[in-house]
């Protein structure tokens, strides 16, 4: 395999980070809109430090030398690595010290950092919130370096605290302590008396308050830092008895793995830097010194606050969809056609009814369900827990390896467990990322069959906030497939033999790569030929090899990969053919739909993968085909419009850097989100106004 052939997988990655950083950094847009993007970025960080630099390091330091399929080893990777992210933090801290923070101030929006720039009234209530809500719970660590060294320093991960150099003023003896800023308590606090908003960081209010921590000591110097510890954890016993069990192991592990980096205020005094780093057994390679707030995610809170509505972006209403009459059963509704969705310009809300009203429905027999990733006071999972305390077969499939879910997954697996259902706890050495329910009914005697199929999870927060698709049918084939599908997940069966869907680890990327394959045939033979697919991600080597081929072959290939993109299109004699587009806007773009010409015929899919070796070997998958003739078209209208786009699309280039799509004077803009928004409310006018019912009027956002 030729390595030149492949952008590294990480490095990939970053640059999607500067995609989004690039929101932020547009001066035309809302500034707390660009508060936000800046927030994500830091978010974004953590858990790529957390899962891929994590793994990265337990490589190195475990000696493997094994090559990634760009030459890489793991060392290599982790120069390049750092050097791009410090590339990307100066652009950070730039950005947020030098333009956001100064036009906040200059809109009513101010950072306080010290009780000396506080009015009166502000200082007397930081006072007394030190005070009632910070001195009762605050835990002042004390530094031993002797002890750390044997029992490890129990300072929490991505928790901001505050270290500081004590001196005795009776003996001059100098000592150090770690204050962990109190995990329930908010990271800014709002002061009163402001004409607009000021508000100080916690980890301020502490560094401002140490004499009365250490009473009788003088503070020689503080300093604010955070560490991350290793995320990459996975289960020593695939083969566990209780998967539970050892899924609480892993959590607590996590909390005491090992540190892989120090984030600390720029101009620390040197001798806490080299404190923390011996406390956290961290060399200056792994220590982070930033010019700034540490923990940029926290900055969400000041981007949501309420109020301040003209420095937000203007909202796109969520429409229910002209399919669903609120008033007629969903049964009923797919009894007559299937329902496409696209979410969340149309409601999640039928997809919520459906298992609700089955809940309730005294002819429903069982429901099974797939669970990934649920909302934190999921009403699907109330409905599942209500289905069963009736006595409905409910069978849920609860994907405990679901990465930083897993403590809420098994608090809601013993809910239901505890109601009745019969819960399983995911597939042996795979994670179970499928997207998938169906509820049977018995109607006059004969048992139908009602699916959903969907490329995002059953969480009703995130259904607002990402572009997910939902197929809802009554369609034979999809429920026997459904049920077969269920049956070798739960019953660990051999592989059926399905009517209509493609399930990974075993027949997905076969299918996919025969699809690719048979336009590549055609393209050889003269016919027209072309592939058009929406992912989050592509990094399969035999997916990039096999559209290489087909674009070598004349296949007109056009991806719109909103992260990782290992593929270098563009190149000549390999991939001028390939087009590769990524759109970062309001929306995070989740949706996998992929379009293969097929002579004219035009078969499209959606998906719960990703092109990836996870999702595609290591993980349990659905390819699901759409056939019905209205759901295909809007379907395609859907690729079409994210092709289009050229307000907020990115081409990659092949050597994975990225430029805006370019648009003469003459071209009209586009922008995808807003477009499809446009159209999701012109389809709900107009059903509503056929049910003789109007809707409710634009409102902005917050």
């Amino acid at each position: 395999m030729n390595s030149d052939l492949f952008i590294n997988r990480e490095l990939s990655w970053l640059e999607f980070n500067q995609r989004v950083l690039d929101e932020a950094l547009d001066p035309n847009a809302p500034l707390l809109e660009r508060l936000k993007f800046l927030a994500i970025t830091g978010s974004n960080l953590d858990e790529f430090f957390m899962v891929r630099i994590g793994g990265l390091m337990l490589l190195q330091e475990s000696g493997n030398r094994s090559k990634d399929f760009t030459g890489l080893t793991p060392h290599q990777q982790l120069l390049k690595i750092r050097s791009r992210v410090q590339l990307m933090l100066d652009d950070q801290y730039a950005l947020l010290n030098e333009q956001l923070l100064p036009a906040l101030e200059a809109e009513g929006i101010r950072r306080v950092t010290s009780l000396n720039d506080l009015s009166p009234a502000q200082l007397s209530h930081i006072e007394q919130y030190f005070t009632d809500a910070i001195f009762p719970i605050a835990t002042p660590l004390a530094v031993d370096l002797d002890q750390i060294s044997e029992t490890g320093f129990p300072v929490p991960d991505l928790q901001i605290a505050v270290a500081c150099e004590l001196e005795d003023p009776d003996t001059g003896e100098v000592r150090s302590a770690v204050i962990p800023a109190p995990s329930n308590a908010p990271r800014f606090i709002n002061l009163p008396d402001a004409d607009g908003l000021d508000y100080i960081a916690i980890e301020d209010v502490i560094s401002n308050s140490l004499d009365v921590l250490f009473p009788g000591e003088k503070v020689k110097a503080s300093t604010a830092f955070r560490v991350t510890r290793n995320g990459d954890i996975t289960l020593n016993d695939e083969d566990a008895l209780d998967l539970a069990d050892e899924m609480e192991a892993i959590l607590i592990a996590r909390k005491a793995s090992d540190t892989i980096r120090l984030e600390i205020q720029k101009g620390a005094a040197h001798s806490l830097v080299k404190t923390l780093q011996t406390a956290f057994g961290l060399s200056n390679r792994e220590t982070y010194k930033l010019p700034g707030l540490i923990d940029l995610k926290a900055l969400m809170q000041i981007a949501f606050t309420p109020g301040f509505d003209s420095l937000k972006a203007e909202s796109w209403p969520i429409q229910p969809s002209p399919l669903i009459d609120p008033a007629v059963p969903v049964f009923d509704t797919l009894a007559e056609r299937d329902v496409l969705l696209y979410h969340p310009y149309e409601s999640f809300d039928p997809i919520v009814r459906m298992l609700q009203e089955a809940a309730n429905d005294p002819d429903v027999l069982a429901i099974k369900q797939i669970l990934y990733r649920t909302a934190s006071d999921s009403r699907i999972v109330d409905a599942l827990i209500r289905a069963a305390e009736k006595g409905k077969q409910v069978t849920v499939l609860v994907e405990l390896k679901a990465r930083f879910d897993e403590a809420r997954n098994l608090v809601r697996s013993d809910e239901l467990q505890r109601a009745g259902a019969t819960v399983i706890y995911g597939v042996k050495g795979l994670k179970t990322h499928a997207k998938c329910c169906m509820v049977v009914r018995n109607e006059g005697g004969r048992l139908r069959r009602y699916c959903h199929f969907g490329t995002g999870n059953y969480n009703e927060s995130t259904a607002k906030l990402y572009t997910d698709v939902s197929l809802l049918t009554a369609n034979p084939e999809y429920g026997a497939d459904a049920s077969a599908f269920f049956n070798s997940v739960t019953g660990r069966s051999r592989v059926p033999k399905y009517l209509k869907i493609a399930a990974a680890p075993h027949g997905l990327k076969p299918k996919l790569l025969s699809l690719i394959a048979s336009e590549t045939e055609r393209a050889a033979q003269g016919q027209n030929a072309f592939i058009k697919a929406k992912v989050n991600s592509l990094q399969d080597p035999d997916i990039i090899e096999a559209l290489y081929k087909a674009s070598k072959a004349g296949v007109k290939v056009q991806l719109n990969v909103r992260g990782i993109s290992c593929i270098r299109p563009g190149v000549k004699g390999l991939s001028e053919n390939i087009e590769v587009v990524s759109i970062i806007d309001g929306y995070l773009e989740h949706a996998r739909v992929m379009l293969f010409h097929q002579g004219g015929q035009n078969k499209i899919f959606i998906s719960s993968a990703d092109w990836m070796v996870r999702n595609l070997e290591k993980r349990v998958e659905l390819l699901v085909p759409v056939d019905e003739k209205a759901a295909k078209k809007r379907l395609i209208r859907l690729l079409e419009v994210h092709f289009a786009d050229n307000t907020k699309a990115r081409l990659l280039k092949g050597d994975n850097t990225y430029e805006m799509v370019k648009r003469s004077s003459r071209d009209k803009a586009v922008r995808a989100q807003e477009q499809l928004a446009k159209e999701a409310r012109k389809a709900a006018k107009l059903a509503e106004r056929e049910r003789g019912m109007v809707l409710e009027p634009h409102k902005p956002k917050h």
